[in-house]
């Protein structure tokens, strides 16, 4: 291999090529040789596709997992992509072992703590989408203070608006080719209620009420939007969002989509017991398709929780940073009493919490991202179970986390021969 040609190699990899900045932070001199253990990555660098991001839309059934699981490792950085299950989901659509994880959904989160990106990947229900870069590439962009943010395109997510119509419709009209099914493009009225909505003209409509409008004709759209009544949802994508995941054979749905416009939001209420208690009932109950949920009823006037917020019918999503779907009552219960004297609760509004059962999605996949919660582990010996405690206390609006105590599996790794310590199946 010519002495000349790591160098370069490397930074087009990485993005560098072209960055005067960057390249002379490094002095090579080719008779010294390659002492930089990131540079040295290159060598085995071979191709122009290695060191691209690469995503993977992975869709599975109700009783099946996606095959792979997710570890944080002690002397590897990132979230790392382990036991890639033979002939499993993640292995046919091109996971591969060491990949680190850079995206969920559109979102980037190798910087947030391992707990809130399981989170994010189980509240995603049957269907995720993963941004991966492979293991040399990944540590090899970290040597070097590359941030891997810029090496992802900038927003890829759908949007999910919501319309009301007013005295004059909806707003928005749709156009496409003639006898061509499942193209829908969409010019909005300015200030009407499509554009207050959030939908951008010049969109492309790709689901109408939670159905894709893929195999729909022009007819077929209008007596459904007919049908809508005053009321209408719809999963739009501008153009470059709508060919990036057409260029790579990606199915875009309501998953992946930027909520921000939506106005059904899940609450947070954080109470301190009074003297006579919190001041509500909790009550299990059915909600639809043989869903059992925790509602909140006979919330006493003038005590903490009226004061915090609740409302008669509010749904529980979470209990002091743990999510309790699929809890039942005595557990939830347990939750909220864990801290005898103060709880937080996530919570949705039925008119909100049936708009997302309408989608088919939980409420919790579109919760806003804040700060880390404040956290303390506590050490355990080597290869021995170790127990990590995180600290829920009140938090600002919109930094809601979904947190939990994890027991820590201390195993050895392969990575650096270093050890395991958390790991999650998918």
């Amino acid at each position: 291999m010519p002495s000349g040609w790591v160098l370069p190699k490397l930074l087009k990899v990485l993005g560098l090529e072209g960055d005067k900045a960057s390249i002379i932070k490094f002095e090579f001199n080719p008779k010294d040789g390659i002492d930089n253990p990131a540079l040295s990555l290159a060598e085995d660098i071979d191709g122009e596709a290695m060191g691209e991001p690469r995503f993977y839309l992975l869709s599975k059934g109700s009783t099946e997992t996606f095959g792979f699981c997710l570890h944080e490792e002690l002397g590897c950085r990132g979230h790392v992509i382990r036991q890639v299950e033979l002939g499993g989901l993640a292995q046919r659509r091109g996971l591969q072992d060491g990949d680190r994880l850079l995206q969920v959904n559109g979102l980037f989160v190798d910087h947030m703590e391992h707990h809130r990106v399981v989170q994010k990947i189980k509240a995603s229900g049957n269907q995720v989408l993963l941004a991966v870069l492979d293991g040399d590439s990944y540590e090899a962009a970290k040597a070097l203070g590359r941030d891997l943010s810029q090496m992802l395109p900038a927003d890829i997510r759908p949007r999910l608006c919501h319309i009301t119509r007013d005295k004059s419709g909806f707003g928005f009209s749709v156009s496409g080719p003639e006898g061509v099914k499942g193209t829908f493009q969409l010019s909005v009225r300015q200030d009407g209620p499509a554009e207050r909505a959030g939908v951008p003209s010049g969109s492309w409509l790709l689901e109408l009420n939670g159905h894709s409008v893929r195999s729909c004709s022009h007819t077929q759209l209008a007596r459904k939007l007919k049908q809508s009544g005053s009321k209408v949802t719809l999963l739009v994508a501008s153009g470059p969002v709508e060919e990036f995941y057409r260029l790579r054979g990606l199915q875009v749905t309501a998953a992946l989509a930027d909520t921000s416009w939506l106005p059904f939001k899940a609450r947070e209420l954080h109470m301190v017991k009074g003297d006579a208690g919190y001041g509500f009932l909790l009550k299990e109950d059915d909600y639809g398709s043989g869903a059992v949920g925790q509602f909140l009823w006979d919330i006493d006037a003038g005590l903490p929780a009226e004061q915090a917020g609740m409302k008669e019918g509010d749904r529980v999503l979470a209990v002091n940073g743990e999510s309790i779907e699929g809890l039942d009552h005595q557990e939830t219960v347990l939750r909220i009493r864990a801290h005898k004297e103060q709880v937080t609760m996530l919570v949705i509004d039925p008119a909100s919490d049936a708009f997302y059962r309408s989608i088919g999605l939980s409420p919790l996949l579109f919760l806003d991202d804040g700060d880390p919660a404040l956290g303390s582990c506590t050490p355990s010996p080597s290869n021995s179970p170790g127990l990590c405690h995180i600290d829920v206390g009140p938090k600002r609006p919109g930094s809601w986390l979904m947190t939990a105590a994890n027991s820590i599996t201390i195993t050895q790794s392969p990575c650096r021969e270093e050890q395991r310590r958390l790991r999650h199946a998918f």
